[in-house]
């Protein structure tokens, strides 16, 4: 029998009629367990939203109290349970972010969806730091244009970053490219400890900054370089698994786009198909929800994206090219000699 609406409600998290603006406006969180809360990553009530009773153990707060706090903090938000015909309704004012192809964007159901990780992987040269940029350009363009209107937070641990190449993706768009520099907040990480640092404490600067797209280029490169030999695999597969919640979580509590770019691995023993293999294992392909596989055509700068994996999307190809100006089509005439 489906649940009536009595039901729902009786099961779902009560809606306080308060709404709190910050973290001391929670019932049993003072001045000096609010300051404990932000040491430890939690600025905002979207961030402590999402957390996990033990997460604030080490704030000194007992199960119980944490359990609370937690459950004011999602209601401050109005999570709840809901019925899948209601979340069809919400599935269908989820925004999505144009990547400056049509074809790209048709392969990824209309672009890239907030509140969910999309991934890039492919060989060095593939255009995953590329196309990273030309997102930054397009998330603040307006929303009929395909855009978000609103800024970027960007965690670089490869030195990838140029802002030499905004200013000739924006002159492109007719965009004033001070403005959109101004618009994309840069982090450089300089090891998997750092890396993981600036996003546990990245909630107060993205609700501060309206952030709707959050990039990490590449999500593995430390932690491969870092955590060398088989016998720390597991360890550094349970701290890329936490990290990867900790973006999908800040995903979903502001309604961001997640982007996070990939290297691969060759596996000699493959004799038939692809050799080519993400790095990060099933840790990282269950926690992407969209996995992209880029790679260089025959010729030009044109780029195949292959579709490997997507929630409800086929799998699927498309192509496109990456200039000066940035992330463009290719011609008709390149696609019928293909």
């Amino acid at each position: 029998m489906p649940l009536t609406e009595e039901e729902i409600g009786s099961t779902a998290t009560s809606t306080p009629s308060k709404k709190f603006e910050c973290l001391e406006d929670l019932p049993g969180v003072g001045p000096a367990t609010s300051k404990k809360l932000q040491e430890m990553g939690f600025h905002t009530i979207e961030s402590l939203a999402t957390a996990t009773a033990r997460e604030l153990e080490p704030a000194g707060i007992s199960e119980k109290k944490a359990l609370d706090v937690i459950r004011l903090a999602r209601g401050n938000i109005e999570l709840a349970f809901t019925r899948a015909d209601e979340l069809l309704k919400q599935r269908q004012t989820i925004d999505r972010l144009t990547t400056g192809s049509q074809t790209l964007d048709n392969l990824l159901g209309g672009g890239l969806e907030t509140q969910t990780i999309t991934e890039f992987y492919g060989e060095y040269g593939s255009g995953k730091s590329q196309l990273c940029h030309q997102l930054c350009v397009n998330v603040q363009l307006p929303v009929q244009q395909g855009g978000l209107n609103a800024a970027t937070l960007y965690i670089d641990t490869e030195n990838t970053f140029r802002t030499e190449r905004l200013v000739q993706m924006a002159q492109h768009q007719n965009l004033d490219p001070e403005q959109v520099a101004k618009n994309v907040i840069v982090a450089d990480a300089y090891t998997s400890d750092h890396q993981v640092f600036l996003l546990e404490n990245a909630d107060k600067i993205i609700k501060e900054n309206d952030i709707r797209l959050i990039i990490i280029d590449s999500l593995t490169s430390h932690f491969r370089s870092e955590y060398v030999g088989r016998e720390t695999l597991a360890l550094r597969q349970q701290r890329l698994n936490k990290h990867m919640h900790k973006l999908i979580r800040l995903a979903r509590a502001f309604n961001a786009a997640a982007v996070v770019t990939n290297q691969v691995m060759a596996k000699p023993d493959v004799f038939f198909g692809d050799a080519v293999h993400p790095i990060g294992g099933h840790v990282v392909a269950h926690t992407s929800h969209t996995r992209i596989y880029l790679r260089k055509a025959s010729r030009g700068p044109v780029r195949i994206a292959r579709l490997v994996s997507s929630p409800y999307l086929p799998d699927g190809e498309s192509i496109f090219k990456i200039t000066q100006n940035g992330i463009e089509e290719v011609e008709e005439d390149y696609r019928k000699g293909r």
